[in-house]
């Protein structure tokens, strides 16, 4: 955005006001932070320093233009065209209104700003899919049609709060749908360890139902036929286990050097 004035990052102990301030000194009235934690979780805060309110979200399946290496083009410093879900003019979700304004406000380029060029080649969307806004960048393609190609980048935000102030104050709105990273994790990981649970649950009680005594029926008048002799009436009478002679044992073959020398001792 060419409107825009960065700043690298803040430092580890400073709070969120501190934005504020560095947004006085560069003279901005409109902030955009980026707060990373745990190196996984991505948060956007966008924040009207002057009067408020501010907004933060949760940033989800960011995808840059780099990783998505798409063939469309467009200059820089040009202006955008801010295209809206139509949720985002519906009377039933009032802060949907107030995240369309602050969004236009943000992105949206003043006419005549002199880092910018005076025509429009680009597309900023926001459409709402699951409760979540979604934002895609295109380009519009010199065709007359008037095409677009997408350019990225790509990401996700899920809404979290809505501030009276800004980075601060009374809260507006709070997404009741919304489950924080972590809160996710430990769930996944309490859903890993109860299917483990249900899994030994389930060995044991298999073990515990399977049947010890035989499952067909037993005649007990077959005991009649049982003529054999035990082991203990007679020791050594067992005509099923045949029994093997001793190996005999064949001379070793003697070489032809040995027999001869053997025959010449007996000539002698």
């Amino acid at each position: 955005m060419p409107h825009s004035k960065t700043e690298s990052k803040m430092r580890r102990g400073d709070s969120l006001f501190a934005a504020n301030e560095m947004a006085e000194m560069k003279n901005c009235n409109k902030c955009l932070l980026f707060e990373g934690r745990r190196k996984r979780d991505l948060y956007m805060w966008v924040a009207d320093c002057a009067r408020g309110p501010s907004a933060k979200f949760q940033v989800e399946n960011v995808h840059t233009a780099g990783e998505l290496k798409m063939t469309g083009n467009c200059l820089k410093s040009s202006r955008p065209l801010l295209s809206f879900d139509m949720a985002f003019s519906s009377p039933d979700k009032p802060h949907l209104q107030i995240l369309k304004e602050m969004f236009v406000q943000m992105y949206g380029i003043p006419n005549g700003h002199p880092k910018s060029q005076p025509f429009f080649d680009r597309v900023y969307s926001f459409a709402i899919v699951d409760d979540k806004i979604w934002f895609r960048h295109y380009q519009i393609l010199p065709d007359e049609d008037g095409s677009l190609a997408e350019i990225g980048p790509r990401f996700v935000l899920n809404p979290i709060k809505i501030f009276a102030a800004s980075f601060s104050g009374e809260t507006l709105w709070e997404n009741p749908r919304y489950v924080s990273p972590t809160a996710s994790r430990a769930l996944l990981k309490k859903m890993k360890a109860g299917k483990y649970l249900r899994h030994v649950e389930s060995k044991a009680a298999y073990a515990a139902a399977k049947p010890k005594d035989s499952t067909y029926k037993v005649d007990k008048t077959e005991e009649v036929f049982n003529t054999l002799p035990s082991d203990s009436e007679d020791e050594g009478f067992n005509d099923s286990v045949p029994v093997k002679p001793a190996p005999v044992k064949k001379p070793a073959k003697l070489n032809k050097k040995r027999r001869m020398k053997q025959k010449k001792q007996a000539q002698e």
